[in-house]
């Protein structure tokens, strides 16, 4: 199967005018989406990111001082060498984003596409990719609200074989897909991206599994179009989650 490329085509088999990347942290907009982001800008497309957490479960530290603050003002200056046009910023629970009703993340992923009109939505594929819960419900929620806003969703994947070496070299759990389940390669300059992931150094200092994944996509990233009728939610439970409402964090 021969996938459509950037390199042969000046643009994506997709219309993408605007985008809203929905993650689950600070910095999945970067090490995940950065090179796409930035490809997609440098189209001429307005980008706008909603991260769900302050990502402050982590178990890297790579900077002095309370991690939910320090991530967030990693967010702020990555966004700004992406080129984002906007961040908002939530502070649901790290690590137990799946506790949350899919209906109350949806709701604020539906608000910033009336807000913002962005042509698509950008999100991990099914799975989370690195196999990442919070990934994955995060990506769910973006599927909610694109079932009701009628907007095409594309998500980032990586090659199955990527992953499977991934996994076996450093005992990750990445998911990958197969050639046929890709349905564009995007070619890729990377120099943006690496300023925005330096701009998270409380992750990125010391961080093996970025750095090989990198490595061995080179100048390729690889998407999917995912139909919102590709995963139907149960009716989800709602509970008192008495989390603070989302600050508006504008690079």
């Amino acid at each position: 199967m021969t996938l459509p490329t950037t390199r042969t085509r000046p643009t994506l088999p997709w219309q993408v005018t605007g985008v809203l990347a929905v993650v689950a942290h600070p910095d999945d907009e970067s090490f995940g989406l950065g090179a796409v982001l930035a490809e997609l800008i440098s189209q001429g497309a307005r980008a706008s990111v909603l991260c769900f957490t302050h990502g402050e479960a982590s178990t890297l530290h790579g900077r002095p001082g309370e991690l939910a603050v320090v991530r967030s003002q990693e967010l702020t200056e990555a966004g700004a060498a992406l080129g984002l046009s906007r961040v908002e910023l939530h502070d649901y629970p790290d690590g137990n984003l799946v506790g949350i009703p899919l209906d109350e993340l949806g709701a604020h992923v539906l608000r910033l596409i009336g807000e913002e009109r962005p042509s698509h939505l950008l999100v991990f594929d099914l799975g989370g990719v690195t196999g990442h819960p919070d990934h994955h419900h995060a990506t769910r929620a973006a599927l909610l609200a694109a079932g009701t806003a009628g907007l095409p969703v594309l998500a980032w994947a990586v090659p199955r074989s990527v992953a499977e070496q991934l996994n076996a070299e450093l005992g990750t759990a990445f998911v990958g897909r197969d050639p046929a389940e890709l349905d564009a390669t995007l070619f890729v300059r990377r120099e943006l991206q690496a300023v925005a992931i330096a701009r998270h150094r409380s992750q990125s200092a010391d961080n093996p599994v970025l750095r090989r994944r990198l490595e061995l996509l080179g100048d390729r990233e690889y998407l999917r179009s995912i139909h919102p009728s590709a995963w139907t939610p149960t009716t989800p439970r709602r509970t008192e989650s008495g989390h603070v409402r989302p600050r508006v964090v504008t690079p």
